[in-house]
């Protein structure tokens, strides 16, 4: 790396219903709110970077055009990216690497889903998936790890039931079930063995942004940074002979190159909190082993024992995660955005006690696409 990448300013926007919000108002309000908490305007950005998942989720073709005006990018470079459902974090890393690379000062970077557009179900149904929904894609990998961990049935449901009960701490949350228990997760229906309703993320609307800025820029802002201390992105094959599904090369290749360049030697201890990319609640135990947070087949154990709750020694999905807010092209980067403000100290409600480096994650595709970063509250921090 070359600059130093700070996050200086955040902003989030939910339930942009039709009759509510316009999608460039989705996209405005969010990045707004990010210049607010920079206490930048659109006249100090340099380049803006969005990302969102499918265009055929609402229609809109080549929505970096559209957005031109709502984002204040008339006359200023403007990318577009997409790696599926990984595409948010995927958006805060190129937007890092502007930053990084010393081209731009400063860079906005947003990414949103305005399902209530479109037809997510119709969008996402060709393919591998033949309209089954990810749900059904994933559900046979989930069975394969709860078959070779040995893990008991009710960890899926302890899942659901700390994002949901972390998600009442969030105003941002798209979902807030204050009655949430095992048993009301137990009880609800089926919809891929063995994921209940309970267990499976929303579909829904929301925009996600952040201001980047170089150390300079970071001296200025009015609030502590995040620093954006590590950053990977690792793709592989969707099919291909003895592929394991569990625990994608992939995610375990990004994992070890972002520990590599932090300086990590032992993620469990040296990393205070992470939000992991969790859409059907099996996911936390089987990020936790596939992205070498503990050992093979411990996962599920972490959960179980607390580990993994807001008390915890590892919060995972302190705001609440995918399973209560899914606006599909920015789940990926309100993860970063989570991670960031756990250092910068921002986080309320669900801040966790003297949190100064966090994981940030996001998969997407048949488990296939990754991007990770860790952020820290010094630039250079000693492990």
């Amino acid at each position: 790396m070359g600059e130093r990448c700070a996050v200086i300013g955040i902003g989030q926007t939910k339930y942009a219903r039709r009759r509510e919000l316009s999608l460039d108002g989705l996209v405005r309000e969010a990045a707004l709110r990010a210049l607010e908490d920079a206490d930048l305007t659109f006249r100090d950005i340099d380049a803006i970077v969005i990302g969102k998942a499918p265009d055929a989720l609402e229609g809109v073709m080549m929505p970096e055009l559209s957005l031109c005006d709502a984002l204040g990018a008339v006359g200023k470079p403007i990318h577009r990216v997409h790696t599926a459902g990984s595409v948010g974090a995927s958006t805060a890393i190129t937007a890092a690497t502007l930053v990084e690379s010393g081209v731009f000062d400063t860079v906005l970077t947003v990414a949103y889903e305005k399902q209530s557009d479109g037809n997510a179900t119709w969008a996402l149904g060709g393919g591998r998936s033949g309209s089954q929904g990810a749900g059904g894609s994933f559900a046979p990998w989930i069975r394969n790890y709860i078959k070779r961990s040995g893990a008991p049935e009710h960890i899926g449901w302890k899942v659901a039931v700390k994002d949901r009960l972390n998600a009442l701490r969030n105003p941002y949350a798209h979902l807030h079930i204050p009655d949430i228990s095992i048993e009301k997760v137990k009880e609800s229906p089926v919809l891929w063995d063995p994921l209940h309703f309970l267990e499976s993320c929303p579909s829904s609307d929301g925009a996600a942004a952040m201001v980047l800025s170089n150390p300079a820029g970071a001296k200025r802002a009015p609030r502590p940074p995040a620093w954006v201390i590590a950053h990977a992105k690792r793709t592989e094959f969707s099919q291909f002979p003895g592929r394991d599904t569990v625990k994608p090369a992939a995610g375990v290749d990004c994992a070890r190159a972002i520990y590599r360049k932090a300086g990590i030697t032992d993620p469990r201890r040296q990393i205070d909190c992470a939000e992991l990319y969790v859409p059907f609640s099996w996911y936390e135990p089987m990020w936790l082993e596939g992205h070498l947070i503990c050992d093979e087949n411990q996962g599920w154990r972490l959960t179980d024992e607390g580990v993994t709750e807001l008390t915890g020694d590892f919060p995972v999905n302190m705001s609440g995660g995918v399973l209560s807010s899914n606006a599909i092209g920015a789940s990926g980067m309100i993860r970063c955005l989570e991670a960031a403000s756990q250092v910068r100290g921002t986080a309320g409600d669900y801040q966790v006690d003297g949190a100064r480096v966090a994981l940030g994650h996001a998969y997407g595709g048949a488990a296939n696409y990754f991007a990770m970063w860790i952020v820290s509250s010094e630039p250079d921090p000693v492990f």
